[in-house]
């Protein structure tokens, strides 16, 4: 059996991945989601002394991924609900979600869609929280509007 260093590591690596791949997803694809997991997880074990004395060390490993992976694909696709453990969602929020600017698709994808706080969202993508907030803000206006049922009249 390993040292508690050892399994505490292995915590965080359980804790982290799936997390990880359902927040790049929809900004790097399937493929890029794998490929920018594997980026910060493979920086994970090499720093892990410096990983476990971070205050967020996945938002970390988030930022981490998305530097060490290849550049996001101009058009990423974004997975079906049920490959990223979410129930059934209105079909139009995929192709809404992907119209959004890059920062705010982002913002709104952690906030909302994995549970990030603003502070963890704050320091994973290097901005304010008050940023966090308007690109959070700005983004479910947006989505509201392009989902909203159109009027018969």
């Amino acid at each position: 059996m390993g040292s508690e260093e050892d399994r505490a590591f292995e915590r965080l690596v359980a804790d982290a991945r799936p997390r990880l791949w359902q927040a790049y997803a929809p900004l790097r694809g399937l493929d890029g989601a794998d490929e920018a997991v594997s980026e910060a997880l493979a920086w994970a074990w090499e720093h892990r002394d410096r990983l476990a004395s971070m205050t967020n060390p996945i938002g970390y490993l988030y930022r981490v991924g998305l530097t060490r992976s290849s550049a996001a694909r101009p058009d990423p696709e974004l997975p079906a609900p049920a490959e990223v453990g979410m129930p059934h969602i209105e079909p139009g929020l995929l192709p809404a979600l992907l119209a959004l600017p890059a920062s705010q698709r982002a913002a709104v994808w952690l906030v909302h869609g994995c549970g990030w706080s603003y502070a963890e969202v704050a320091e994973a993508l290097e901005i304010g929280r008050s940023t966090v907030g308007t690109h959070t803000s700005r983004a479910m206006a947006a989505l509201r509007k392009r989902l909203e049922a159109p009027v018969n009249g």
